[in-house]
């Protein structure tokens, strides 16, 4: 098995990528909204996804967090609201909040379970700042780290509770960057004490199943390179500080945020201790080129897998998907 999960070109597998995809094993895939027309199409694509590999425990991600992101969206799917709403809420009634976050996390795991989506690429865990770049202040929990981490925590057993395993992401924090990384490299010059805010959420919740990192250069930590490419922040920061021992992918490689070629960056990744890459676009040649780059996936990288999807195994407490939503609206209007 690669340890590598791959996009998709299109609504279905095809030909070269069934192909291809039988022949490499990657850990998994990623569907976005090129890959999403209808319930019974996803579903039709995910079950041939299993088959192809042959594991029913497959790991098929999503990025489904409400607002912006939800690759799953009306007039198929309803829109859910995203973080801010629920950090609103926790100013006036933060238990509230809390159980609002949950039944929403449950729904959305209900939505994707459906589909036969199995992971989640949520939640995110990042500390807004007062001048946090848009692509994460639009979408963040909070401006507080105990905060952040009640709700992250919330959407983590949401989602299991519909048998999805939750991503959190991204290591070791997003919140201070002043530019989008998917468009350019964000510099974070911030001191290490600073930067303990940033780790808090992350700290608390150590106990993830998986976690995203996040193509950032932090001056504190390691100044010549993002922390998706840095030994120090993944193994000092991220294993280290924070404890995480949970299966680690790279945030998309192919963000602006990364120079080198696909594969350069791929095995630049696992080499700095990522378990997993993430190559979103689907573009065979390069795929061909990271799979040329990539070993095997490690036992201890294997080992988090199988923890991680086991962690869910069996898991649908039944809940009609309606109820859910109703409970996390009337909790959202308390606002």
């Amino acid at each position: 098995m690669k340890p590598v999960i791959f996009g998709l070109s299109g609504l279905t597998v095809t030909a070269d990528e069934r192909r291809f995809f039988a022949e490499s094993q990657p850990v998994g895939f990623i569907l976005f909204r090129r890959n999403i027309e209808s319930r019974a199409q996803v579903r039709a694509l995910t079950d041939d996804l299993r088959a192809l590999t042959g594991r029913d425990d497959l790991p098929i991600l999503i990025d489904q967090e409400g607002g912006r992101v939800a690759r799953m969206g009306p007039p198929e799917w309803p829109a859910f609201p995203a973080g801010p709403a629920f950090d609103a809420l926790y100013d006036v009634a933060p238990i509230s909040a809390i159980e609002a976050a949950r039944a929403h996390a449950e729904a959305t795991g209900a939505m994707l379970a459906e589909v036969g989506v199995t992971v989640d690429c949520w939640p995110l865990l990042d500390v807004a700042q007062p001048d946090t770049a848009e692509i994460i202040s639009i979408r963040a929990l909070g401006h507080e780290p105990m905060r952040v981490a009640a709700l992250g925590r919330a959407i983590l057993d949401g989602l299991a509770r519909a048998g999805v395993v939750g991503v959190v992401k991204h290591m070791p924090g997003h919140g201070r960057a002043l530019v989008d990384s998917h468009l350019e490299l964000p510099r974070v010059t911030a001191d290490d004490a600073a930067l303990e805010v940033d780790l808090e959420p992350f700290r608390r919740l150590a106990g993830a199943p998986m976690g995203m990192t996040t193509h950032i250069v932090f001056d504190a930590w390691d100044a010549a390179r993002p922390a998706t490419l840095s030994t120090v922040v993944i193994e000092q920061i991220i294993r280290g500080r924070i404890g995480f021992d949970g299966l680690l992918m790279t945030d998309d490689i192919d963000m602006k945020a990364l120079s080198g070629t696909a594969g350069e960056k791929a095995a630049g990744a696992i080499a700095a201790g990522c378990d997993v890459v993430l190559d979103c676009w689907g573009r065979m040649d390069e795929m061909v080129e990271i799979v040329g780059r990539l070993g095997e996936m490690s036992e201890v990288s294997r080992a988090r897998l199988e923890r991680a999807m086991a962690s869910v195994a069996g898991k649908r407490s039944g809940v009609a998907f309606a109820d859910l939503v109703a409970k996390r609206d009337a909790l959202l209007a308390l606002v």
